[in-house]
């Protein structure tokens, strides 16, 4: 993966002093080899991913594949889904209490056929829990009962201690571990992740080493060139002229749930209060090109100056078209020499100089191919520049008690129904 900044002066700020990379970085070294945070070295744990393969050998002939679960217990493999999948499968992902959308997912579903994977680390995540109330509701209308639910689900959840591991014990059915040191949001890398994508006819293995590979560039030693700690020490000069907006804007429809999943990983890592007072954070916003050129691309241009872009592109397509026709059309008689990744190509150039031209900044990550290995590489890249960035704004990058207290007032108002 190779990584460019516009303007690269802004690599030039007080952030890149020496002795000031010396301090952060070495914040990072700590953080990620800290056990209570596991998220950069889980990569290794092959166990992991062996007990997801037996799973998927003993299921594999099932046609429809629904899981369960919540931010982190979602997008990361809602993300692989719609980058890799093979299409062979119906995926569902049951990831929010929306009553009509859920009605509108379980229709036409038939059990023999599917395969649930409820997913939340505490067992207890309250829209994790709605979903399997419904679940059991309607397999025990098609006649199934208790004793049948092995048959049916699969779990993943702390190894440790949690209500859905509890009730793995009791109905004999399969429980794959996340990793107690990884948060939901960095989770995409274990059997959160690693089970949907089998049946999406992805290879894990593949996300795995194209992750720990880039590891050698992501711990480069020679602290200067170091293009992680660029990228941080990037995003954080800007925030110092008041650049506290982050859009992530890749360059393929495959990867727009990469957008999703990044919101996600940057809103509730970084948005924190401080403790001597006072709030931060970076406001993450999702896009994708070429189709948010009609839409957002005018804001990001001539909007306020408080927005850096994450671009990704994607150098050589998969599959490609000619525009060549016989048709007598001006607009069509324009295009007709070229292709449609040409076309895809010309327009994230001419975004680029648009951007420069009017001096507003910019990352630039570039993948060879959209495959496995590539996004295992983006996928550990933006955790740790995530992870980094929070160490740099003086914040813990893994907790999240804003989202703790919306839930706390939740169930206070759900229980005041019953009163």
């Amino acid at each position: 993966m190779n990584i460019n900044f516009y303007p690269e002066t802004k690599l030039d700020s007080s952030w890149s002093e020496p002795s000031k990379i010396q301090e952060n970085w070495k914040r990072f070294l700590q953080t990620i080899d800290d056990p209570k945070t596991g998220f950069f070295h889980i990569t290794h744990k092959e166990e992991l991913l062996n007990s997801c393969v037996e799973i998927f050998e003993k299921f594999q002939s099932r046609k429809n594949f629904i899981q369960v679960g919540i931010g982190g217990s979602s997008l990361g493999p809602e993300m692989l889904v719609s980058a890799l999948g093979d299409g062979q499968k119906r995926f569902e992902f049951i990831n929010n209490i929306d009553p009509d959308h859920i009605s509108r997912q379980l229709t036409h579903l038939k059990p023999a056929e599917c395969l649930f994977y409820f997913v939340s680390k505490s067992g207890s995540t309250a829209e994790m829990s709605a979903g399997m109330a419904i679940i059991t509701n309607w397999l025990n209308e098609h006649g199934f009962t208790e004793k049948d639910y092995a048959n049916f689900f699969v779990f993943a959840t702390d190894p440790i201690q949690s209500h859905l591991l509890d009730l793995g014990k009791k109905w004999n059915v399969t429980c794959l571990e996340v990793p107690s040191n990884v948060g939901g949001r960095f989770s995409v890398l274990t059997p959160v992740g690693f089970l949907p994508a089998l049946f999406a006819g992805i290879d894990p293995s593949e996300l795995l080493r194209g992750a720990n590979d880039s590891k050698k560039e992501l711990l480069h030693t020679t602290l200067s060139e170091n293009k992680l700690i660029k990228a941080a020490n990037f995003i954080m000069a800007l925030k110092d002229e008041g650049v506290v907006q982050t859009v992530l804007m890749p360059y393929s429809s495959r990867l727009r749930d990469l957008s999703f999943w990044f919101v996600q990983l940057w809103a509730e890592s970084l948005g924190k209060k401080l403790k001597e007072g006072g709030e931060t954070g970076l406001t993450p916003i999702p896009s994708y090109g070429a189709t948010d050129q009609h839409s957002q691309v005018q804001l990001f241009m001539e909007g306020p100056r408080d927005k850096a872009l994450i671009f990704v592109e994607v150098e050589k397509f998969e599959k490609d078209f000619s525009l060549k026709t016989d048709i007598d059309s001006p607009s069509l008689v324009k295009l007709a020499p070229y292709s449609l990744s040409q076309l895809m190509k010309a327009e994230f150039q001419g975004t680029l100089k648009a951007m420069e031209k009017n001096e507003r900044p910019y990352i630039k990550l570039s993948l060879s191919t959209l495959d496995a290995y590539n996004l295992g590489q983006i996928i550990l890249f933006l955790e740790c520049l995530t992870v980094l960035t929070g160490r740099m704004l003086g914040i813990n990058p893994f907790d999240q008690p804003g989202v703790e207290a919306g839930k706390v007032f939740a169930f206070q108002w759900l229980e005041g129904l019953s009163d």
